[in-house]
């Protein structure tokens, strides 16, 4: 069994129900996203995860109407301000990285389902303006900037369970007046990319 995690449903309204797959809304940002994928991780015993929906796209990198397959996603919006580590007991620290399962991610690499790979951020707080995009860009180079990828991923991750994040660009990161805010496109991306994804899917997975 297949699981789906998006914030809203709307952001795959064109996917068609697959017999061994759930789609699941979430609730917008990482907390929602977090609460719900671990509750139904916890309910029912999925063998995969997939984090699909609509997401920002940096500028040089990708174009609104573009889709991406997520390696590494960053949670920007923990720890220190300034990226130094905090001094925690017995050397504990902040996991801000989660990781798409690179046996899910090896179609991709090999440039089979017409996505793009990179990093993405997560934030709680959309980028609207250019200069906090360059310092992200600068900080973690990400594609794509979403509110639940890491979320759902480091859920996943928590209860055992393989997952990927496919994100379709629905705008660019930044400057609202020029960033081409396009759902449909973002939208559509993100279902072509799951479609591919699903057909090409050993179904050991499923």
């Amino acid at each position: 069994m297949v699981l789906i995690v998006c914030a809203l449903r709307e952001e795959l309204t064109s996917f068609e129900d697959r017999p061994y797959v759930t789609v699941m809304q979430s609730g917008i940002g990482p907390v929602e996203s977090a609460i719900a994928t671990a509750r139904a991780l916890a309910a029912t015993r999925f063998t995969l995860v997939i984090n699909a929906g609509i997401a920002g796209g940096f500028r040089d990198h990708v174009a609104v109407g573009d889709s991406v397959a997520v390696v590494e996603e960053y949670y920007v919006e923990i720890g220190r301000e300034d990226g130094i580590a905090l001094d925690l007991p017995n050397g504990a620290l902040l996991d801000n990285k989660a990781i798409s399962d690179p046996r899910l991610l090896s179609p991709f690499k090999e440039g089979l389902l017409g996505s793009h790979l990179g990093n993405g951020v997560t934030s709680a707080t959309v980028t609207t303006s250019d200069a906090r995009a360059a310092l992200l860009t600068k900080k973690f180079d990400p594609m794509v900037e979403s509110m639940e990828g890491f979320a759902v991923l480091r859920a996943a991750r928590r209860a055992g369970v393989p997952a990927i994040e496919l994100r379709g660009i629905s705008n660019l990161v930044g400057d609202r007046a020029s960033n081409g805010w396009d759902f449909y496109a973002g939208s559509t991306a993100a279902v072509r990319a799951v479609d591919a994804f699903l057909d090409n899917l050993d179904l050991g997975f499923a």
